[in-house]
């Protein structure tokens, strides 16, 4: 039920209210200039005005009855009025200066935070809506040379418009018909700061050299070393010698360039890749901008979703990068792990305007470039804590890689080696399933720890692991009903991340970090704990905060995909999905069933593929104490491919193992178990206990079953003397 609904009488306005009730008294009608006080908050009739319920909101803000005042803002917003009206309805009268007040105000009241922000949002909206228009920015233009109060107040609605007016400033600035537009615009331009950059720079090469000149004179003014790039490579392809004197002017006032362009054009897009804040326009923003310049049309602007700018225009720079030098390694790299994460941020259904249908997607360049690439790929997104992005570079290598594929990548260490204690599960299986694939021939350092992962991922690829640091147990254990609901196995409460350092090394994985009911300090102290810890660094954390802690903690964290604030007021449900939403975002989603049935399958195949070769660097010994307590779990759903692993490990463990499931089981099953000792005798020998002959001569006694023959091969195999072998053949075994 809506708040109009749940109130029960306020069907008109406080105007209408005071109106009725001095008619009621006098006899007459009196005309009220200011709202009076409201017995209670109720629905608001329709034929109220907007300029009235806006008023209102600001009056029952400032004294304090926020019921009502929720109710007349909730009605604007529901009346879907246009930003551009409501824009128009503040400004229109005297209103503005109180507008602002009540918003700041109403953004502290808990009641109306978010009434009061859609409010602060429609009429923002509206503004950027008006400054960005083409006529008002033509209007504002012409402005720039008329009255001195009409030159003011273009540039305080010229520099709103940022990047949207600058195709209309440049040919204003280029216009030598008119030396005073001339002059006022190019002094808006260089106000425009980063806005400038990028439509100045893409227009550059398809100008007069007089134009250019003067343009890089602009840019060099502007101060941002991201028209670097540019610059450089115009001055290494004019011959007029002003336009290079321009650009060494301009270069050497940006901060010199000091690297061949081709590298140059690589680092900014390695800028633009890291997301670098000072190249994103229009920060919290659902769309950026992309330029590019048609000859005879002049610069053109494309909208581009927020999530994918970055990674589009470091795939534009890595592009120029390769074709200034072709030889430029590092800029292979930075566009297949651009095109990586343009693919996982694309969002649903999203047709991206700089990655047409017609291209290939993102695996089959990757896997063009080879496993070097891919690996370098893998060791940025291990350090950058980009779990999805580590998932796609270590299924390239996967695809690609030979028995060289341990490639040195930074520090002397290889990502593939790093990758195997990086703190997400599937990071790890998909690692040792690479090196695996690999079948590298020599022992290296870390050798020793893919196959136990790849144990790993037959024994614990299905349970998630949860951590809760909360402020006291009440809370801990309210959040640990919510979780253990979602199939968390929760550890133990603690306060810090140190309190409960021993059960978060003893877990296989830290799969998400939910800290409950902290201080805004308390809370950023323990992301800090869990950022440092190798266990838990790239956990996804829910900060679950106080209400005077949210502002905070959301500014503060508002760039990092890992973390997610909210409410902890919030309900079980609202909690529970959104922490689904905060792993899905930062490592992929949780491992689902038939995930961890996949997991275990190409483990086991990879085990089984490394014992049948009978390699040396990855010994599948190594993984017998896991399989051996794999095998005993009557409930998996590949027992047959744990057996069939172990039937090809020289150890007496795994055949004692095999025989106890195989004698355990019944039917088909104790068939099939029979035939992987069978095996493992054939191979190794006879390394039972004595315990397991009379009960392998007792099953190959019974009947003429496919189990009692499979027992009987058995008993061969394991070279049973004459004395136990007697019993079975005059049919007297017990």
């Amino acid at each position: 039920m809506n708040r109009f609904a749940a109130n029960a009488w306020f069907a008109f306005s406080a105007r209408t209210i005071t109106v009725c009730a001095l008619t009621m008294a006098a006899g007459h009608a009196v005309a009220q200039s200011t709202p009076a006080a409201a017995p209670a908050a109720a629905p608001v009739a329709n034929k109220v005005s907007d300029a009235e319920l806006l008023r209102d909101f600001i009056h029952y803000v400032k004294v304090a009855r926020y019921d009502v005042a929720g109710a007349m803002g909730d009605e604007i917003l529901r009346r879907k009025i246009s930003p551009a009206d409501f824009v128009a309805l503040v400004e229109g009268g005297e209103e503005l200066g109180r507008f602002e007040d009540a918003v700041g105000r109403a953004m502290k009241v808990g009641e109306l935070e978010a009434t009061a922000g859609g409010l602060s949002k429609l009429y923002q909206t509206g503004k950027v809506a008006k400054a960005r228009n083409p006529d008002e920015i033509a209007k504002n233009i012409a402005m720039l040379v008329g009255p001195v109060r009409g030159k003011i107040l273009a540039r305080e609605r010229l520099i709103p418009a940022g990047e949207y007016a600058m195709p209309q400033l440049l040919e204003a600035m280029l216009d030598r018909g008119n030396l005073a537009l001339q002059a006022e615009a190019t002094t808006v331009v260089r106000d425009m700061g980063r806005h400038a950059v990028m439509p100045l720079t893409t227009a550059l090469p398809n100008l007069e050299p007089g134009q250019q000149e003067m343009v890089v004179d602009v840019l060099g003014a502007v101060g941002r070393r991201a028209a670097i790039p540019a610059i450089a490579e115009l001055r290494s392809q004019s011959s007029v010698a002003g336009v290079k004197a321009a650009c060494d002017r301009a270069i050497d006032r940006l901060g010199g360039a000091g690297a061949d362009t081709s590298t140059l054009y690589n680092q900014l897009a390695e800028a633009y890749y890291a997301e670098n804040t000072d190249l994103t326009c229009f920060p919290g923003e659902d769309h950026q901008l992309i330029w590019t310049f048609v000859k005879g049309g002049g610069l053109s602007m494309q909208a581009i979703r927020t999530p994918v700018f970055n990674e589009a225009m470091a795939m534009r720079c890595a592009e120029k990068a390769l074709n200034l030098n072709p030889a430029n390694g590092n800029a292979v790299t930075t566009w297949v792990a651009s095109n990586f994460s343009r693919e996982i941020d694309t969002p649903e259904n999203y047709q991206n305007p700089e990655y047409g249908a017609n291209r290939r997607e993102a695996m089959y360049y990757a896997v063009a470039a080879g496993p070097n690439v891919s690996q370098q790929v893998l060791a940025r997104a291990l350090t950058g804590r980009d779990t999805p992005l580590a998932r796609k570079a270590l299924a390239a290598v996967e695809k690609t890689a030979g028995n060289s594929v341990l490639v040195p990548t930074s520090g002397g260490s290889s990502a593939l080696v790093d990758a195997l204690s990086y703190p997400n599960r599937r990071v790890q299986y998909d690692a040792a399933l690479a090196i695996s694939a690999a079948a590298p021939a020599q022992p290296f350092p870390g050798s020793e720890r893919v196959v136990p992962t790849l144990a790993s991922a037959i024994r614990d690829a299905g349970t998630q692991y949860a951590v809760v640091i909360a402020s006291d147990n009440e809370s801990y254990q309210s959040v640990r009903k919510i979780l253990e609901k979602s199939k968390y196995q929760v550890l133990p409460f603690g306060k810090t991340l140190a309190d409960i350092a021993a059960p978060v090394s003893e877990a296989p994985g830290v799969d998400l970090v939910v800290i409950a009911n902290l201080s805004a300090a308390k809370s950023g102290e323990v992301v800090g704990e869990i950022r440092s810890n190798s266990r838990t660094s790239a956990a996804p954390a829910l900060i679950l905060a106080p209400a005077d802690s949210i502002g905070d903690l959301r500014n503060a964290y508002s760039r990092d995909r890992l973390v997610a604030v909210r409410s902890v007021a919030m309900g079980e449900e609202t909690i529970s999905k959104a922490a689904e939403s905060l792993v899905q975002t930062g490592a992929g989603g949780g491992i689902t069933g038939d995930e961890a049935k996949a997991f275990a399958g190409r483990a086991l195949a990879a085990l089984r593929d490394l014992a049948v070769s009978g390699n040396q660097a990855l010994k599948v010994e190594d993984a017998s104490a896991a399989l051996v307590g794999a095998l005993a779990n009557s409930k998996i759903a590949n027992r047959a491919d744990v057996a069939d692993v172990l039937a090809r490990v020289g150890q007496p463990r795994a055949q004692i193992a095999l025989a106890d499931a195989a004698l355990d089981a019944s039917g088909s099953e104790q068939a099939q178990m029979l035939d992987k000792v069978t095996q493992s005798a054939r191979r190794f020998g006879n390394m039972l206990e004595s315990r397991h002959i009379p009960r392998l001569m007792e099953v190959a006694s019974k009947g003429n079953g496919p189990e009692a023959t499979a027992a009987a091969a058995a008993i061969g195999a394991l070279g049973v003397s004459n004395t136990d072998l007697v019993p079975l053949i005059t049919g007297k075994a017990k």
